[in-house]
């Protein structure tokens, strides 16, 4: 891309030249011998920097709504359905960002509701007084109101910079939520209608083979469970029934037994995938096994997990894959049909894991043709592709394109991996690899 220009004549090169200047900051450390005057100096450095990251926020606020803007307009005159103008933007900003679609469309909601409605905390974050996450509160507390009021809210709570100084994050909010109760607070009751129906449970990947299970309830209820468990931890470590265990892993021993109805420490009678090597599984191997949709995990917790499960009335599946022993990379299946079949699909599943826009690491909800089937691209491995649903819908935006590449470096190092190149409607290309799989175990030539 040629380097451009914003505002004042400033570039991407200029703002990157400056970068440099900032990774350039001496790391003094322990080696420092200028006591308490380099101490201050760097303590004043990081709030300058601090002050700087904020001022970037703002920056990026403003060019996040041109942007939109401008895809919008574009697409306004081409003539594109209203319905259009909108797809696959919010995406271009995560990619932007370096960040996931998720993010993206948070990022471009908070510029929009800071250009539009919030002058004041635009201008607090453009100094440098207020961080991007207490902005993001102030937008996300007033979301229900008008824009009349949310500006009231902006007048009262950041024309003047003193009335936030010192404050902390639970304050701010609490602060934005009781003016935004004093205003409308029939929108502010609507809003909390319409929370119950995000009520939820989610599950993601934890270090050392753990992983947060959580769920998203109305307050009363979340509080009541909560209760319960605590009451009835407690009743156990005080009749010894603990079993010499904290209050906080009785807790979650009764959890899990009222859940599924099993009593710790028995193994879940659930069907989880899992893919290991063979030299990991038979060998003794320390390569890690991957859990798809969750990361990797310990050789030797696989290895006892599915030790486990055999020694117990659990059933379980063995499918062999094959993969190229130099990468690990999984071999490709092919067929006729249109839609991706189970097992096609499944082997896309356990190659890519996770959803292939880069940055985003949302769990694979559709199997795509790179090249789209009505143009002639065929339904295979290597044509299919795994997206989240929010990616799908963003890739079939006007100006989006993905393209099958053997080679990311022009070296030849990387020939023949899944790497597929994104290019968005603004001109800029994004590459993707699927993770290595754990490698299989080498066999030695007949001689």
């Amino acid at each position: 891309m040629d380097d451009g220009s914003c505002g004042d004549g400033l570039s991407p090169n200029d703002i990157r030249r400056f970068l440099s200047r900032i990774a350039a900051i001496a790391v003094s450390g322990a080696e420092s011998e200028g006591g308490i005057d380099d101490a201050a100096a760097a303590v004043e450095t990081i709030t300058a920097l601090e002050e700087l990251k904020a001022a970037a926020a703002g920056a990026q606020a403003v060019l996040t709504t041109q942007v939109a803007d401008t895809i919008r307009r574009g697409r306004r005159d081409a003539g594109r359905p209203a319905a259009r103008w909108n797809t696959g933007i919010a995406t271009q900003i995560g990619l932007a960002r370096k960040d996931s679609p998720h993010r993206g469309t948070t990022h471009l909601g908070l510029a929009r509701a800071l250009t539009a409605d919030m002058p004041h905390t635009l201008g607090q974050l453009r100094r440098g007084d207020l961080s991007e996450w207490r902005a993001t509160i102030l937008v996300r507390e007033t979301a229900c109101l008008t824009a009349d009021d949310r500006r009231i809210v902006d007048e009262r709570l950041c024309a003047d910079p003193t009335v936030l100084t010192g404050k902390g994050d639970s304050t701010v909010a609490a602060m934005a939520a009781r003016l935004a109760a004093e205003l409308d607070a029939a929108a502010v009751a609507r809003r909390k209608a319409r929370g119950v129906q995000h009520r939820r449970v989610s599950v993601r990947p934890a270090p050392d083979f753990m992983g947060h299970l959580g769920a998203l309830l109305p307050m009363d209820r979340a509080v009541c469970v909560w209760a319960t468990l605590r009451r009835d931890a407690d009743t156990l470590i005080a009749t010894g029934d603990a079993d010499g265990r904290t209050r906080d892993q009785v807790m979650a021993d009764l959890l899990v037994e009222r859940t599924i109805g099993l009593a710790h420490p028995l193994s879940p009678p659930v069907a989880v995938q899992v893919v290991i090597s063979d030299q990991s599984l038979f060998g003794g191997s320390d390569i890690p096994a991957e859990v798809p949709g969750h990361g990797p995990i310990p050789a030797a917790a696989a290895r006892e997990w599915i030790h486990d499960a055999v020694d117990s009335d659990t059933a379980v599946t063995l499918r062999k894959l094959y993969a190229r022993p130099t990468d690990g990379q999984l071999t490709a299946v092919e067929s006729v049909a249109r839609c991706f079949p189970t097992g096609l699909a499944r082997l896309i599943d356990l190659r890519d894991r996770t959803c292939r826009t880069p940055w985003c690491d949302a769990p694979i909800r559709h199997h795509d043709h790179i090249t789209p089937h009505e143009d002639g691209g065929p339904t295979t491995a290597d044509n299919g592709l795994g997206l989240c649903a929010a990616c799908n819908l963003a890739k079939q935006g006007d100006g989006w394109a993905t393209t099958r590449t053997d080679d990311t470096d022009g070296t030849g190092a990387h020939a023949d991996v899944h790497t597929v190149e994104f290019r968005t409607p603004t001109g800029h290309t994004y590459r993707s690899r699927p993770p290595a799989q754990p490698l299989p175990m080498r066999h030695r030539k007949a001689g």
